[in-house]
């Protein structure tokens, strides 16, 4: 079985003795120096858009869960304007996944909008 078939899964049988677990603490450490980091976040009320807001001003990636509204609630279109605000002032980008997240990237960083 060649490489790619591996990692693309093609043909035989998989059994769990061919994955392994990944112990994340092993990689926390590592990791200390990173540009950005990528944070998720719940928003359930306005205070919520608060430290979304520093992350991206920090050069953060943001996923914000927005399932507690819905998309034609008023409270949710304010904070969209506002993240699209932050977006705008950072240089960044922010798009709408569905009806339950919100994606905000930094300074630099552009969020396909094409499905891979």
């Amino acid at each position: 079985m060649g490489i790619m078939s591996k990692i693309l899964g093609g043909g035989g049988n998989r059994s769990v003795d061919d994955y392994v677990e990944l112990d994340l603490d092993d990689f926390a450490e590592a990791h200390t120096d990173v540009g950005m980091q990528v944070h998720i976040a719940e928003i359930g009320s306005q205070s919520d858009v608060i430290p979304i807001k520093d992350a991206v001003y920090d050069g953060d990636f943001v996923i914000a869960d927005i399932t507690r509204h819905s998309t034609s609630d008023r409270t949710i279109e304010h904070i969209i304007d506002e993240l699209r605000q932050v977006a705008r002032e950072v240089d960044g980008d922010i798009v709408q996944k569905g009806d339950d997240q919100i994606v905000v990237a930094p300074t630099g960083v552009s969020i396909s909008r094409q499905k891979l």
